[in-house]
């Protein structure tokens, strides 16, 4: 039976009821009695041990347990939070030959992002390549090819401002209890078996930023094991070769030694969707979009199949639509081995 917390009136109206028992002819509910003070006074104390048995209750199992708790109920299980991972890219600074660039050097971006040079440089032929990593760990930590970085401080002999050339290791957040929570679920209620695909994908999704993961066998012939994944914290959710490599190096470590381990990103396969909907106004038209991006992230599997009368469903649900109908595609939509369904243009006609 769940703990049920009585209300403070339900614990006044017991200590009246108490002392009325205990007291033959004694009247606890007059108003500023002191019998009617000491029913009030003692289920104010009693309200607040209550409330700390309720917060127990919580804790004593990981679904309804706390983030600190819930952390302890899966360290226990082996199922670790995973950290926030700052990102690594690498900038191209300009400027007069011979300039040294130190290590600890700071840039920052538009938004006030923080990155830092990690090993020293030298401008050579008009140009240096800096790797720096981001100051504060997270997926806004990862910048876009291209983006602009400008040095916190002038360095003597170098332009001001620097540009990414290549994002080797994107930024990923602190793990979310609700995503912690449903790894501890999933290792309570589906054990390890020694090398199942299942066992892949808890492995990869085990791993900083990883949020799902497929897991194929006998990839390439007997013995062989597929594994791939997507990173949805951030803008790209196809992962970098870095990440693969990651990935790559963990499930090694756990993979069985019979076993022959290839780790890739999916290649993307955007599905365009022309929709007449009713009504049709700025807010129908993002629900719908949406609904669609919700979706794709909790049904679209490499080599899976886009259902339209799945997608007719989630377009039903969007806030503000009364009925519509899809033009395109005119069937359902099937992925290739290694592709991943991924939304593509929404078009909107009327």
């Amino acid at each position: 039976m769940s703990f049920i917390r009585p209300t403070l009136s339900d614990l006044v109206e017991r200590a009246r009821s108490d002392i009325e028992a205990r007291l033959p002819g004694a009247e606890a509910r007059l108003r500023h009695s002191v019998l009617d003070v000491l029913a009030r006074t003692h289920a104010g104390a009693t309200a607040g041990l209550y409330g700390y048995l309720d917060f127990l209750a919580r804790q004593l199992l990981p679904d309804t347990a706390d983030g600190e708790y819930l952390a302890r109920h899966a360290g226990i299980w082996g199922v670790r939070r995973k950290a926030a991972v700052a990102a690594v890219a690498i900038v191209a600074a300009t400027g007069v030959n011979g300039s040294p660039i130190a290590a600890g050097t700071e840039l920052q971006r538009a938004d006030g992002a923080r990155y830092r040079v990690t090993a020293a440089a030298v401008i050579a032929a008009g140009i240096a390549s800096l790797i720096v990593e981001a100051a504060d760990p997270g997926a806004a930590s990862t910048p876009a090819i291209g983006a602009e970085l400008v040095f916190a401080n002038p360095v003597g002999g170098v332009n001001a401002q620097a540009n990414v050339t290549v994002v080797t290791t994107g930024g990923s957040d602190e793990e979310a209890d609700d995503a912690l929570l449903a790894r501890l679920l999933d290792r309570i209620q589906r054990p390890p078996q020694g090398g199942t695909e299942h066992d892949y994908v808890q492995w990869a999704l085990a791993q900083p930023g990883v949020t799902r993961a497929w897991a194929t066998g006998n990839w390439m012939g007997a013995g062989s094991v597929g594994l791939t994944f997507v990173m949805d914290s951030r803008v790209n959710i196809l992962p970098l070769p870095a990440d693969v490599a990651a990935v790559e190096a963990a499930v090694n470590l756990l993979r069985p030694v019979t076993a022959e381990l290839y780790v890739f990103a999916p290649v993307a396969q955007p599905i365009d969707f022309v929709i007449r909907a009713l009504p049709d106004t700025p807010e129908s038209r993002v629900a719908i979009q949406d609904e669609l991006a919700d979706f794709f992230a909790r049904e679209a599997e490499p080599g899976g199949t886009i259902w339209l009368s799945r997608v007719s469903e989630v377009i039903s649900l969007a806030a503000g639509e009364f009925r519509h109908v899809i033009e395109a595609p005119g069937q359902d939509v099937s992925a290739g081995p290694g592709q991943l369904p991924v939304p593509g243009n929404v078009t909107f006609v009327t």
